[in-house]
Formats: structure tokens, C-alpha cells, sequence
């Protein structure tokens, strides 16, 4: 049984791309046989890079806690806002801590917006970095434009017919990459 980390990767106030992870967490739960758990960098407050974790001489708890949920898992599902066509510091700022953690991990994006694009101008940046640092990342988007208008501060969307049917094709990309992986170590 996969176990998928959701990432839900905004710090800021009164942020929306949450309620998208809320609906993957419930997703996963009724569609699929994976466990899953959401990493809320919002809880976390990391302070602003300055190293990576393994060269840190006394890294923090939630440092290690956060490696080592990431190392676990068996995929990464990122859901981030666009700001101002890029992705937040937050974001950035967590995957340059870490480093091995990402090399070959499956990862979903996706991506969100309050505007019509669903935030789909952070996606180029975002590749880069991922790809730079040798993640492996399932060829399927989850673009939501207008989320207030999406997505309940619950979870819940507004559309679940037209929004799950989005959501199967998307969830089914990243397990078909977690199975790969598994195959592809298993050598």
C-alpha cells in the first residue's frame, strides 16, 4: 500500500491551495488503498534557508521529522499557490533544505489559483528546481483556477463529479510512478 505525502506548501495568511490538499487527503481515502498525511509547512515555520540539512551540524526536530517523511514516502503530492507567477518562498525554502530526499521521489503538482489560469505559470519554474535536483515527477497537472470558488475551506468541491473525474486521472499518474519506482529499486 503507497503511502503519499501531500505538501500542502503555503505559509500564508488567509491561503487557499489548503482546502486542495484537505480534498486529495479525503480523495486518497475513498479511492484509493494508499495512506496518506498532510505536511503543512504552515505548522512548521522553518527559518530562512541557510543550509541544507546534511551539511547542518545540530539540525532542529522538526528538520529531521520532516526528512524523514519525506524519505518514507513513497510519493509527494505538492499543492502550491502562484505568486506573482511563482511559486512561494515557503516552497522553495523547504526543498533546498532537504537535498537526497528528493532523488527519484515520485512527485504530483498542484497547482492553484484565484484567478482563471490555476495557477499554472508556477509550473515551469517549479519543474526546474525539481528536475535540477533529480525528482522524478508524474506527467499529469491539477491546475485549479478560481479555488474560493472551487473548493470549500473544508475540502469539498463545489463540483465533486467534474473535479474527482479531474482528480482519477491526476491521482492514477502518480501511482502508476510510485509502482514504476518500486518495480526499478526492486532490480
Amino acid at each position: 500500500m503507497p503511502h503519499i505525502v501531500i505538501l500542502s506548501a503555503s505559509v500564508r495568511t488567509g491561503r487557499a491551495s489548503h482546502r486542495v490538499a484537505l480534498f486529495f487527503e479525503k480523495y486518497f481515502a475513498t479511492h484509493t488503498d494508499a495512506t496518506t498525511e498532510i505536511l503543512d509547512l504552515n505548522a512548521y515555520k522553518f527559518p530562512i534557508f541557510e543550509e541544507r540539512l546534511q551539511y547542518m551540524p545540530d539540525p532542529s526536530a522538526d528538520v529531521l521529522e520532516v526528512s524523514e517523511k519525506i524519505k518514507k514516502a513513497d510519493g509527494v503530492l505538492i499543492v502550491t499557490p502562484e505568486y506573482n507567477g511563482g511559486y512561494p518562498a515557503s516552497l522553495k525554502n523547504f526543498i533546498d533544505l532537504l537535498y537526497s530526499e528528493w532523488r527519484r521521489k515520485p512527485l504530483a503538482i498542484s497547482t492553484v489559483s484565484n484567478g482563471n489560469f490555476g495557477g499554472t505559470q508556477v509550473i515551469t519554474s517549479l519543474l526546474f528546481s525539481l528536475w535540477k535536483i533529480g525528482s522524478w515527477i508524474a506527467p499529469a497537472m491539477f491546475p485549479v483556477p478560481n479555488v474560493h470558488e472551487s473548493f470549500t475551506e473544508e475540502g469539498n468541491a463545489t463540483d465533486p463529479e467534474a473535479t474527482e473525474k479531474r482528480a482519477k486521472r491526476f491521482v492514477d499518474e502518480l501511482l502508476w510512478c510510485i509502482e514504476a519506482h518500486h518495480r526499478m529499486e526492486a532490480k
